[in-house]
């Protein structure tokens, strides 16, 4: 594992507007770390990092403003580690190439929907930069790439064919795929153990 056994009193959330929070909140609950689903931004206090899961991201643009989120995280992100999957990638991205919400958090031109429609999803094995263990199984279902990042960011996997499906830039995570559709929670681990260094730091 990256994290120590699992850490009972790493308090993690997951944007829970729209999309599959509940299988990231099912992946930390499997960690032994306490998953809190939020909604609102009082739930953001006192908690170590956060996850925006994969859904509709022009869906979770708009919620998140509605609800009064989009600032709140913001300012949560400038102390706490946050990743996105998916959906969650296009909200943290700086340019996604229309009108919607997003953090603006990582600097990265970002392709909505790159490799087609939901019929087009597909799965593809991994080999993700500082993950131990070997390949990863990515499931990408309606998934967007990156196009092109800013010097801050480094790219950390890309597919055969040379589209970038993670990346990271300081606190901040962001992957293509879905790993909480899968039972291989390496990257879960990996976020904790971010959340842990900035935690120590």
């Amino acid at each position: 594992m990256l994290i120590a056994d699992g850490d009972p009193s790493m308090k993690i959330g997951v944007l829970a507007l729209q999309g599959d929070f509940e299988e990231h909140c099912g992946c930390l609950t499997r960690l032994e770390v306490d998953a809190r689903e939020v909604r609102l931004p009082s739930q953001l206090d006192n908690l170590d990092g956060l996850i925006l899961p994969g859904g509709e991201s022009t869906s979770i643009g708009k919620l998140a403003t509605d609800y009064d989120l989009v600032e709140p995280i913001q300012k949560f992100a400038k102390s706490a580690p946050v990743w996105g999957t998916c959906g969650g990638l296009v909200f943290l991205a700086t340019d996604v190439g229309g009108d919607q919400p997003t953090l603006g958090l990582i600097d990265m031109v970002v392709e909505r929907n790159a490799f087609g429609r939901q019929v087009d999803s597909f799965e593809e094995d991994l080999e993700i930069t500082g993950l131990p263990g070997g390949l990863f199984r990515g499931i990408f279902i309606r998934a967007p790439k990156v196009v092109k990042v800013g010097q801050s960011v480094s790219i950390i996997c890309e597919l055969k064919g040379g589209s970038i499906v993670a990346v990271r830039s300081g606190r901040f995570l962001a992957t293509s795929f879905h790993p909480e559709l899968t039972t291989d929670t390496r990257v879960h681990e990996y976020f904790l153990a971010m959340v842990e260094k900035a935690l120590r730091s």
